[in-house]
């Protein structure tokens, strides 16, 4: 008996070491391969990986648009200078409750103060009451996104530059562009707001609308729905004229616009490559690089000024100053800024470029943007016919243009062809050429500071809405990253749950999906390695979250606590999730059955020998006597 299941469990062993090696095999040929390792710089701009993605994203927006894409058109309203923005009206609800927001494409989210808002100043609206919605859901709390103390709700919470901040809850509800869009209400996500500080908190205008690169971005989530074309437009009155228009998707573009690349991979937000800029035809002497500081030149419609690094703002100050040396200085409206303004100009903006000098932006490909008077100085506000430069020094190496370089210019953000476009036009002209709804612009209530409105990345930053899915094969299985750490820390090990916390928070990705793959240690100095898996129950990461994260790790964004010491992103790799062949998955289901089929025949024979031996064993009753054949003499 011993023998025979000796035999049995050493041919299931067999074949069991076979059928492993057999699927190894095929798990390797399709896991295993060696995957695409990247550098983590930002100077790397043209790898394989990024053009990959950005053709088959193209690929995916055109294949859910039709020839007969629709539009949200919208008119804007509140004067740039007055206010620091410009604002859209935008409907939420069933029935719609209306609201004057911000058009911000340095922000990912879409949000309006909350019925329950604890702290929030006096707007424009009245607050927005999701229980006289009958379209309202909440986002109910998931592993992809921050949640409420219930652990019922998704929430955000975003910070801006100028130290204002937004948070409270995400909620979904019908959004409508006015009674001339086109497009027809549709689903989106957005905030509802509880806490708001600083600037946000005193702004006449009601929240945000985000038309940034987010999940949470209005313009990403009517392209993912397929109702629109991945492009937005902006167009912005000119000095002394409020308003504006707005059109969300495509549109065709006019023959002399000029399109400057913008590389989403680069930066979070809207860049474009700018090399010199020219006052009264002379280039600004200048080191190469310039302008292509940290995020590059970036267009931020929810600043109202523009802001140069340091050297590049000295010399452009000084050529203007030379240009207009014979106008008088005088102090700006401001005592709290150093403005630098001049009287003398007279009150006709029309005659500006009479006297103070053209400006020329000069893209890499070599194209040029004009920019009139009006895009670099506004109007002194104590004192007629006086201008002060709207340009500012910058603290930091990125380039920063908000909305005065851009007034009367039609801004194409073509986001499906990583590019952007500018026209100089007469924006109130443009208006009145599109059919907008007639509602009444709002009046001036504060006046804006100087600070940028331009979102920063925040560890709290959630994401409640759908993922973006890209078709076709490629499909990111998961994203691996090493990462150097110098630290004083005995204890290194100890520590490695919190820091997976914490990168899954700066990531915005839930901790599950973090593991530490690897750790390797020299002293004090340590490589680990991390790995970024899909959420349960998907096998993949969409595109969109991959695309975030890739944003994230590029641009060298996480931020940990001091006491972690020093540390440094080396590199990361993104593995696409492999698919089996045909053959290869019948050849697995063929493997499959014949191991059950083995399994099952190999008990059916364990329990027949079994069944066979015990009807071939005599057992004697306890206290039968032994026959004397089975006596063996004691041996003395």
């Amino acid at each position: 008996m011993a023998r025979t299941w000796l035999h049995l469990t050493s041919s299931f062993l067999i074949v069991c070491c076979v059928i492993g090696f057999l699927i190894s095999t095929v798990v390797a040929e399709n896991h295993q391969r060696p995957p695409t390792v990247l550098p983590l710089s930002l100077s790397s701009r043209n790898h394989s990986l990024h053009r990959h993605v950005d053709n088959l994203r193209r690929r995916l927006f055109q294949s859910k648009l039709s020839g007969s894409t629709l539009n949200a058109r919208l008119r804007l309203y509140d004067d740039l200078l007055s206010n620091g923005y410009h604002t859209a009206r935008l409907r939420i609800g069933s029935p719609p409750q209306e609201f004057a927001l911000i058009v911000d494409t340095g922000s990912t989210v879409t949000y309006v103060p909350c019925s329950s808002c604890s702290h929030c100043g006096n707007h424009q609206d009245s607050r927005f009451q999701p229980e006289m919605s009958s379209t309202y859901q909440p986002v109910k709390c998931n592993p992809s996104c921050n949640c409420d103390d219930e652990q019922k709700q998704c929430t955000y919470h975003r910070r801006y530059a100028e130290m204002s901040s937004s948070s409270g809850v995400l909620g979904e509800d019908l959004v409508s562009f006015g009674n001339e869009s086109e497009l027809m209400p549709q689903r989106a996500v957005f905030g509802c707001e509880n806490v708001e500080t600083g600037d946000l908190y005193n702004q006449r205008a009601d929240g945000i609308m985000g038309l940034g690169r987010g999940r949470l971005s209005i313009m990403d989530q009517l392209v993912d729905k397929g109702v629109i074309g991945d492009s937005f437009s902006l167009c912005y009155g000119g000095m002394d004229v409020d308003g504006g228009a707005m059109v969300l998707g495509k549109i065709a573009p006019p023959p002399d616009m000029v399109f400057s690349h913008s590389d989403p991979f680069r930066s979070p937000y809207y860049n474009i490559e700018m090399k010199e800029i020219h006052v009264a035809g002379k280039r600004l002497e200048l080191p190469d690089g310039a302008f292509d500081g940290r995020h590059g030149t970036v267009l931020d419609s929810g600043t109202t000024y523009a802001y140069f690094r340091r050297d590049a703002f000295a010399a452009f100050r000084d050529a203007i100053l030379s240009a207009v040396h014979f106008l008088k200085r005088i102090p700006g409206p401001d005592p709290n800024y150093n403005d630098i303004c001049f009287t003398g100009a007279g009150r006709d903006v029309s005659q500006l470029p009479k006297i103070f000098p053209q400006v020329e932006m000069v893209f890499n490909n070599g194209k040029k943007l004009l920019l009139s008077p009006e895009n670099y100085l506004f109007r002194h506000s104590k004192a007629s016919g006086a201008y002060c430069l709207g340009i500012f020094p910058n603290s930091e190496s990125t380039t920063l243009l908000g909305g005065i370089v851009v007034r009367n210019t039609l801004v194409t953000y073509d986001r499906s062809n990583d590019r952007i476009g500018f026209l100089n036009t007469n924006c109130s002209e443009l208006r009145r050429r599109v059919q907008f709804s007639g509602a009444p612009a709002p009046t001036p209530l504060v006046s804006p500071s100087k600070d940028t409105k331009m979102e920063i990345p925040s560890v709290l930053s959630p994401s409640g809405s759908p993922s973006n899915v890209l078709p076709g094969s490629f499909h990111v299985g998961f994203i691996t990253f090493d990462m150097s750490i110098s630290t004083t820390d005995s204890n290194f090990k100890s520590i490695l749950k919190e820091l997976t916390e914490l990168i899954s928070e700066e990531l915005e990705v839930d901790n599950s999906q973090i593991r530490l793959l690897n750790v390797t240690s020299q002293e004090k100095d340590y490589l680990v390695r991390w790995g970024i898996f899909p959420a349960e129950p998907a096998n993949y990461i969409s595109n969109t979250i991959a695309r975030s994260i890739i944003l994230r790790l590029r641009d060298h964004r996480i931020q940990l606590p001091e006491r972690f010491g020093n540390y440094k992103l080396m590199e990361w790799n993104a593995e696409p999730q492999r698919k089996l062949t045909s053959w290869q998955h019948r050849f697995l289901i063929m493997l499959v059955g014949s191991v059950t089929t083995l399994i099952l025949s190999l008990s059916a024979i364990g329990i027949w020998l079994v069944h066979r031996q015990r009807q071939q064993t005599a057992y004697e009753p306890v206290g039968a006597s032994i026959p004397e054949r089975y006596l063996q003499p004691l041996q003395s």
